[in-house]
Order: C-alpha cells, then structure tokens, then sequence
C-alpha cells in the first residue's frame, strides 16, 4: 500500500507555504528544546486539534490526545501507562504551568460508553478504556425527562469534571497546584459551531468564550 497521496500534498504545501514563515522558529526549537507553558489532554478525534482550535505555533502546546480526553488515576504499577508518563513529563521535565482538560461534543468514546452501558460491546480495549470513567458502585443513567442529546452532553462534560478529579491524584500534579505554580483548566468544544466553553471552577459550569477580546 502506498503512503496516502493526500499526506503527501499536505507536506508539501507544509514545506511551501508555512514552513518559510516559521523555519527560525523550528531551528530555535531544534536547538533549544521544547518548552511549552500549556499541557493540552485532548481526545484523538480527527475533528478536534487543540493545535487548530488555539492557533497555537511549533512549541507551544504539549498535547496528549487519547479516546474521550481521560485521564487515569495515579496507578504507579507494573503496567504501561502513556498518559501518566505524558503527564509525568511535562509536570517534572518540561515544568508546564497549565494543564487543559479539552472535551467536545458528538464524542464517539463518549457514545460507545453511553451505548456500552446495556449491555457492553465486543472488544478488547475501548470498553476497558472507558472503564475508567466509573468510580466503583457508580451509576450512570439518563435522568428524568431528560433527552439522549442532553445526556450525551451532561457525560462529555462529565469526563472533563472526572480527568480533573483523576489529575489531583498524581502527587506531583497535586503538589505544584497547592504551590501556585501549576492551573489545572477544563473546556469544551462544540464542533459544529466551531464554539468553546471554559469550565468556571466556582460554579462548576462551563462559560462560553464567544468572540469577547481576552482579558
């Protein structure tokens, strides 16, 4: 099978068009290293770049992108753990100073756990994966009078609330939060309006950013 012709191209108008404006930029970062001040924990589907939405440059976002943006407990066992090492990395090595849980709506993981829930579905890993979503004796159920979108909303944005429940308890994520030098952020993109919502920590609800100039 050959390498996808459409890759090709891209690289090649990459290496025309983009590449010129920001080979200073790539040679510093060759150089000198990465040293991003953002640790983006975004979901691996293909409609949500954190790269694309936050017009961010080479250098400046550390992104992890796994199925439904999770992030796991701290489990420091014999298994393989690539989020946590990821996370390790970035709080230990790198010194990031924030850390953005981005979730997004119409998530596949998100609707294979919904659909999951009765009863599961064959594989050997996303059920698994999705798993860890649950606390033990939790139960996650559509409520009253509320519809399938509403649902599949409300646990999209529950994933969010739960990785940054499952970062504080990293010891080392934990530790530089209560010193002031590491922000721990949770959003949400919607991807047919192209819309971003930040989580309020106080109120616990997510603020849409609209088109409002930054602060």
């Amino acid at each position: 099978m050959s390498f996808p012709k459409h890759l090709i191209d891209g690289y090649r108008t990459f290496t025309s068009q983009r590449l010129p404006t920001e080979q200073t930029r790539y040679r510093e970062l060759s150089e000198r290293g990465q040293s991003p001040a953002v640790m983006v924990i975004g979901c691996c589907d293909s409609r949500v770049s954190p790269e694309v939405i936050f017009d961010a440059g080479p250098g400046e976002l550390f992104v992890v992108r796994n199925v439904a943006n999770l992030v796991p407990v701290y489990q420091p066992d014999g298994g393989a753990h690539g989020v946590s090492a990821a996370l390790e990395y970035a709080v230990n090595v790198l010194r990031i100073q924030h850390i953005v849980v981005l979730g997004h709506a119409q998530c596949g993981g998100i609707r294979a756990f919904i659909d999951d829930i009765e009863p599961l579905s064959p594989g050997d890993f996303i059920g698994r994966w999705m798993a860890m979503f649950i606390k033990p004796g939790e139960v996650v159920a559509q409520r009253d009078q509320e519809s399938r979108q509403d649902f599949t909303v409300r646990i999209e944005k529950a994933a969010i609330h739960r990785s940054l429940e499952n970062l504080m308890s990293f010891p080392f994520v934990r530790t530089q939060v209560e010193k002031g030098d590491l922000n721990l952020h949770g959003a949400y993109f919607g991807v047919a309006e192209g819309s971003l919502f930040v989580l309020d920590p106080g109120a616990k609800e997510f603020r849409s950013v609209g088109n409002a100039p930054s602060e």
